[in-house]
């Protein structure tokens, strides 16, 4: 929770959930989000420490990608957890 907890960390998540299975480059997210190249390796670093993110190299480019299962655990962990009992959430992931 402490990786999602800071911008830029939250800003790449984001990113490379509205992307989906094919992720992004390295390149591609430094470029999208405007973040410094050193910056952006720390961020990433951490993002896959904590398991949020794998990345596969592709010749000379390093893809990004979320990890799904731990994705949909977090939504899980915040949905069940955090806000059971608040009107509409119920049925939010149980469709």
């Amino acid at each position: 929770m402490a990786e999602l907890g800071h911008p830029h960390r939250l800003q790449i998540f984001q990113l490379l959930i509205r992307v989906g299975d094919a992720g992004l480059a390295v390149g591609e997210i430094q470029q999208q989000l405007g973040i410094p190249k050193s910056t952006l390796a720390h961020h990433l670093a951490q993002l896959l420490a904590a398991g949020l993110m794998t990345q596969e190299r592709q010749g000379r480019v390093q893809r990004c990608r979320i990890d799904a299962g731990r994705a949909r655990a977090l939504v899980a962990f915040f949905v069940t957890d955090c806000c059971e009992g608040l009107p509409g959430v119920e049925g939010l992931f149980h469709k």
